[in-house]
């Protein structure tokens, strides 16, 4: 039986820019495009959080489709990550390089197994700080911080209801987070 050859960054980088894959744990993994709750979920989750960053002028929000490189087989697309002041992590014109300090995934049917098990665990020992799950289909936002004993959940809501950011010190109410979608 022929096993898989794990694929790396450089096959990654070999893809026609827009390919629509990222390279998790060695696996080139198709993502289609997401539907429109998913779609007005970033939106909503990126304009707070722009607006936020830009003023108290601490960081810079960026979302996808931009790569972040965390290592020599991982190369995501993350829905939206944050960036703060001061972060080893690097931003080229190719993309990000290290973890971000704060990355959100807004689950889709075709990525959602992705987002709750290999790159959760990707995230958590290369450095994001905290992790942002957050499902347009069932109204639900989960906030993980990354402690000495990995991600640990420090908030979250369904339906109606406020989380918070220990890193950015940031409530969100799931109203506006999910303003625009029909329940």
């Amino acid at each position: 039986m022929k096993t898989l050859e794990k694929k790396t960054i450089t096959d990654y980088e070999a893809l026609p820019e827009g390919s629509p894959y990222q390279l998790i744990e060695g696996e080139l993994v198709m993502s289609p495009a997401p539907g429109f709750e998913h779609q007005q979920t970033s939106i909503n989750i990126s304009h707070k959080l722009y607006s936020f960053l830009k003023q108290k002028g601490i960081g810079r929000v960026l979302y996808a489709p931009l790569d972040v490189y965390i290592d020599e087989e991982n190369a995501y697309q993350p829905d939206i990550v944050v960036i703060l002041k001061g972060s080893k992590t690097r931003i080229t014109s190719k993309g990000v390089y290290g973890p971000p300090d704060v990355v959100v995934e807004i689950l889709s049917p075709s990525t959602a197994y992705y987002d709750l098990t290999q790159k959760k665990d990707v995230y958590e020992r290369s450095g994001v700080r905290e992790y942002w799950i957050v499902d347009p289909l069932r109204r639900t936002f989960e906030v993980y911080l990354n402690t000495e004993e990995g991600f640990k959940l420090v908030s979250k809501a369904k339906g109606k209801g406020l989380v918070r950011s220990e890193v950015l010190s940031l409530e969100l109410d799931l109203d506006e987070v999910f303003e625009g979608i029909e329940p």
